[in-house]
Parts: structure tokens; sequence; C-alpha cells
């Protein structure tokens, strides 16, 4: 059962790397197609049995809680038009889940953010979603993250191998196998090391299946690298005491925090849709062979 998992969604960055687009809207809220990035991470939770989402907001958020709101006026102009197609698309977004909304204040690190959600958490176990990061719907992710919580009790993060010459990007892990190929132990944690100090090459991506003691120890972590709270910190520190298990993704994952990756993720899930391949996948054909 994962009724008693709720979902946290930070979602209180800057959005320097877009600018000037970011100026005025959340980074959150730059269309992947047709549909914010932000309503993909929705609609994962959802897909993985949880109703009640917690979204960790900053200044000029708006944006994403108008967005999950209803729009009467909007939904009347449809159904006046008989466009019930778009009705359905629009009534989707606002029906998706239970979505609750906080303010960070300030940006003071993820670990930070996340402790913002203790008091709409609880004593829950809880999962972390960061919107950087698009899972496709059809790879298993959260549900086996959930699933290894559920099993043990411990810590669980997602994990990816990645080149090593791009670890310096990611928290990286060190890493002891298990008898499940897809499940290794978490033996410690570095943020964005240089790639001759990486422990490995398995970085760490933006899924996490927290229990609620993490709550206690962000609260006594100091800031680090960059002068956030990290929360690679307080798992570093789960590691050395309980334990933490990494799920291995092997799946697709589209990065939508890296401009040039934005693009790729586009491309990528429009290439795949029913509606838009069969036209867009030649054209992209033609288009590469006159480069």
């Amino acid at each position: 059962m994962t009724s008693r998992i709720k979902a946290v969604i930070p979602a209180a960055g800057l959005g320097t790397r877009f600018l000037p687009a970011t100026k005025a809207m959340p980074k959150e809220m730059l269309p992947v197609v047709d549909k914010p990035a932000i309503q993909y991470v929705v609609e994962e939770a959802v897909g993985a049995g949880i109703d009640d989402i917690l979204v960790i907001l900053g200044r000029n958020k708006n944006n994403i809680s108008n967005h999950f709101d209803a729009v009467p006026e909007l939904e009347t102009n449809l159904t006046n038009k008989g466009d019930l197609h778009r009705l359905l698309r629009v009534k989707e977004s606002s029906d998706l889940a239970d979505i609750h909304y906080v303010r960070q204040g300030e940006p003071r690190g993820l670990g930070h953010a996340v402790l913002r959600a203790r008091a709409h958490v609880g004593d829950s176990t809880f999962a972390v979603l960061l919107g950087d990061d698009l899972i496709d719907e059809r790879d298993a992710l959260l549900t086996t993250m959930i699933a290894a919580n559920e099993r043990t009790g411990l810590t669980v993060i997602a994990l990816m191998e990645v080149d090593p010459d791009h670890i310096h990007m990611y928290g990286a892990a060190a890493v002891e196998a298990t008898d499940d190929p897809d499940i290794v132990r978490v033996t410690g944690l570095v943020e964005k090391p240089p790639k001759e100090d990486a422990p490995s090459n398995y970085a760490v991506i933006g899924r996490y299946v927290l229990n609620a003691n993490v709550f206690d120890i962000l609260d006594r972590t100091q800031p680090g690298k960059g002068g956030e709270i990290q929360l690679t910190d307080a798992l570093q520190e789960l590691a050395l005491t309980e334990g933490v298990l990494g799920v291995v993704f092997r799946g697709r994952r589209y990065d939508t925090g890296d401009r040039l990756d934005y693009i790729k993720a586009i491309v990528q899930l429009a290439a795949d849709r029913e509606d838009l391949g069969p036209d867009l996948r030649p054209w992209l054909k033609e288009f590469a062979a006159n480069l």
C-alpha cells in the first residue's frame, strides 16, 4: 500500500540557466511538448499511488499553483465551443491529486527545501521528486523505490550510471552490491566531486524515498557546498548509521535542468508520441541529413 506515502516536489530554484525565459516564469513551468515539466512529475507521483503532494514554492512561483487550479472561465469557453478534447486536457491537470503549497522563503539548498515539508509530512514516509528529472512513464522507478522502503524500512535513493566525465555534475555514491542487481547498498555520498575523487560513476538522480527521521538530521546539518544545506550531507549520515539503499535506474530519463538536454527531452518525447511522432520522425531524419 502506498497510501501512507506523501510526495514533496521542491520547486523554489531560481532557474538561472534559462534566463531570461525564467525571469518571470518558474523553470518548472517551461513546456515540455505541451505540458509544463512539473506536471510530468506530479503525474509520476500519482502513477505510483500517491495522491497527497506538497510543492515547495519560491518567489514568483504562483504560476505553478495557478496551473493546477481549476479555471472555470476557460472550461466554460471550451465547453461552449464543443472542444471536449482540450477541455479534458485542461481538467486533467486540476484533478490529478490533492496538491498543497508552502514557500521556502529563500533558496538555501535542497536540504532546506525538504525541511520545509516537515509540518505537512509529519511522521510519514515521503518521496521527494525533483522537477529537473523527468522519468518516462513507461519505466518503473518510484514504485520500485517505495517497495524497497516498505520491505526494509531504509531510506532509498535513485542512482544511474553516467559517463565518468559527467559525474562532477551530480552527487556520487559509493556502493556495495546486494543479491538484487538493481539494488545496491550506499556506503557514502559526495556532492559533485571531481572525476578523480568520485567514489564511482553512480550518480544520484532526483528521486528519494525518505523516512521522517531525516528532518532531525537536516535540522542540525550545517551549510555545505555553495553555502547551502545539502540533502546529500543528511543522506551521508544515514548511510553511515542506519543504511541507505540505491535503486539503479536503467530506463529513460530526461534532464530538463540543462538547456541542451531540455531541447533533447522535447524532441525525444515528441518523437515517441502517436499524435506527433509520425510527422516528426521523418522530418528529423531529413533535417539531420542536411546538417
